[in-house]
């Protein structure tokens, strides 16, 4: 079989590019494509050193640094790939990888860690958050976010099977293109961050600052509880606006090493997580760590940390992105901690392995290319063995009637 393996853009090596590396690890000879790569040769050793196949957009000005302003041409971009040689193409998309141009006798199987975020629910965030809530330019904005809208739906008709990286994504899909997903959990590295049952009497939150993430808010919570103490590990846009709410409790470590990283993890008394995620690989490393979580209660984080109502809890959620509610938090936390184990968190990681994403996303592909291998009436590949999908919610035919787990 020819496998093509499509993502939006390789920039830096982030949470989508860790799923991508357990694709390549599992397809290896596969062909790699993307809109741009400009991947540091440290992040690429990661992707077995494969360099991706890109669009005209890698030649336009300023596209390493400003990929973003070419958004308007990735439609264009993704669909110039010609991906008629390939029998299985297999997107990796937050963005556009998933609208890359298939035939009737090619299987497309996408693995969406979310629709486009800013073009579908969230748009009216990020508008705000880029100070586009009027002006020409906001008009602009929202004329092209409409564009994108209608090419993304028009586009999810062309992918054959949706792989969701968590049920709250899974629901986006279906409000987005009105289509079932099967739920496969992104590969979580727990091998790296271990099980360390001592703590310290310090919070932590580790994150790239921007809007979204809410370190600022963290960090003015902290503020506000003097006896209490937050290392903060992270860099990005939203760094002065926190130097400018810290207190002398608040240590703003910038950006650090891993093993510096994974010094504080292991150690901390819990770890502070303020984001709306789609899935949220953080608070699983964490918890592999034996490390608790107080976390903000919305997205894919609900999945993944069990909170006190659970036997075995591993954190504590909250219901607002306030400052006063993460305060209400810690105190629930500092009250329940000790219904809280290290050995419980560890265990609650460990169900996002990446043997347990090899395993699942390998079973259900391999299963798939069988079924329409014999739909077809063409020999089933030998390297396909007969085996049970290891699978979060029943896979459907793609014309079946929507329904999701």
């Amino acid at each position: 079989m020819k496998i093509a393996i499509v993502h939006d853009w390789l920039v830096t090596f982030a949470g989508a590019e860790k799923v991508l590396a357990g694709l390549l690890d599992i397809w290896p000879d596969a062909d790699l494509y993307a809109v741009i790569d400009f991947l540091s040769d440290e992040d690429r050793a990661q992707l077995g050193g494969k360099r991706a196949n890109t669009t005209f957009i890698q030649q336009l000005p300023k596209a390493r640094t400003h990929y973003q302003k070419y958004l308007p041409l990735m439609p264009l971009a993704i669909e110039q790939l010609d991906m008629s040689r390939y029998d299985l193409v297999i997107s990796s998309s937050h963005a556009v990888a998933k609208g890359v141009l298939t035939g009737p006798n090619q299987l497309h199987i996408s693995y969406v860690h979310s629709p486009i975020r800013y073009a579908w629910d969230l748009q009216h965030q990020y508008l705000h958050e880029a100070s586009l809530d009027r002006g020409l330019k906001a008009k602009l904005a929202r004329m092209l976010l409409h564009y994108m809208r209608l090419w993304d739906q028009r586009t999810a008709s062309g992918v054959d099977e949706f792989i969701a990286n968590s049920h709250f994504i899974g629901r986006r899909i279906n409000k987005s293109y009105r289509r079932q997903s099967t739920v496969i959990y992104p590969p979580v590295d727990t091998r790296h961050f271990t099980l360390h049952t001592a703590k310290e009497d310090f919070y932590l939150t580790a994150s790239r600052m921007v809007p979204y993430k809410r370190i600022p808010m963290i960090v003015d919570a902290f503020a506000r509880m003097p006896d209490k103490k937050l290392v903060v590990i992270g860099t990005g846009p939203d760094m002065e606006k926190a130097k400018e709410l810290a207190a002398p409790n608040v240590t703003l470590m910038g950006y650090q090493s891993f093993p510096v990283l994974l010094h504080h993890m292991q150690r901390a008394r819990a770890f502070v997580f303020a984001a709306e995620e789609d899935f949220g690989i953080a608070p699983i490393e964490a918890q592999a760590c034996g490390t608790p979580v107080i976390a903000y209660g919305r997205g894919g984080v609900l999945e993944t940390v069990r909170g006190l109502e659970h036997p075995e809890p591993t954190g504590v959620f909250y219901g607002e992105q306030t400052p006063e509610s993460l305060i209400a938090a810690v105190s629930e936390f500092e009250s329940c901690a000790h219904h809280i184990s290290p050995a419980h968190c560890r265990a609650s990681a460990e169900r996002f392995s990446t043997e347990r994403f090899r395993q699942e996303i390998k079973s259900f592909i391999d299963n798939r290319v069988r079924e329409v291998s014999m739909l077809q009436g063409q020999d089933v590949p030998l390297d396909l063995p007969v085996v049970s999908p290891v699978i979060s919610s029943p896979v459907y035919p793609t014309a079946a009637p929507l329904k999701h787990a």
